[in-house]
């Protein structure tokens, strides 16, 4: 019996995960199209396509990309959720490490899915609620946003927050996590320009951090 709820939960999982995928898709699709036909105006087919050929295969390959890595660290209800609510990397994903870490679970178990899917869920309520409060208050709150004081804080929002997640995961498995650190330092050390290369870099650093792991496994390092 356990078995098989455990496989309608999988079931139903993937069934609204899939569907939300699915409408998330025609709302965004949904507004342009609509928007178009009420005022009548026809968009350049050649201009899209020149626009999709200069963006999207960077967006295909990140998408992918994140499709592999955060997949199993969020559980397929975790996944779906993330995906649809979108801003994985910033604020949904290392939500839900963290959840993961105080709660003493591990990700890729049904205990990390459970309390991933939670994180993300209440991440994306905050996220929603501030974002209609940051509307409301728009004009008020501009000025306060604006100001000099505040600039240094939001332009370090980014590395603070994954510098604290880097601590944590360094100190679990400093071996494996120096070696993509290094890979990079040499390689804007020698091609500064290639900062901006990130879905480039990102496979390159994953699939060097796998050969650097996978070596130092055979050699019962780690």
């Amino acid at each position: 019996m356990m078995t098989n709820k455990k496989y309608d939960f999988r079931e139903r999982v993937h069934v609204w995960g899939r569907s939300s995928l699915v409408l998330a898709i025609l709302f965004f699709l949904s507004y342009p199209l609509l928007t178009s036909l009420f005022f009548n105006i026809k968009p350049n087919g050649r201009v899209i396509l020149e626009g999709l050929l200069a963006v999207a295969p960077i967006f295909w390959t990140v998408g992918i990309i994140e499709a592999l890595t955060f997949g199993p660290m969020l559980g397929s209800g975790g996944a779906y959720l993330g995906f649809v609510t979108g801003n994985l990397t910033a604020m949904k994903v290392p939500a839900a490490l963290r959840a993961m870490q105080i709660a003493e679970v591990e990700p890729n178990t049904e205990e990390g899915e459970v309390i991933s899917t939670i994180a993300i869920a209440v991440s994306s309520i905050v996220t929603t609620v501030v974002l209609i409060i940051g509307m409301v208050l728009l004009n008020q709150l501009t000025p306060l946003l604006e100001s000099p004081v505040l600039a240094p804080a939001f332009a370090n929002i980014l590395p603070a927050l994954f510098g604290g997640l880097a601590v944590v995961f360094l100190a679990k498995n400093a071996k494996i996590a120096i070696a993509p650190i290094v890979l990079m330092l040499i390689i804007f050390l020698i091609q500064p320009s290639l900062s901006n290369a990130i879905s480039v870099l990102i496979p390159i650093s994953i699939l060097f951090t796998v050969g650097v792991s996978r070596f130092l496994y055979k050699r019962g390092k780690i």
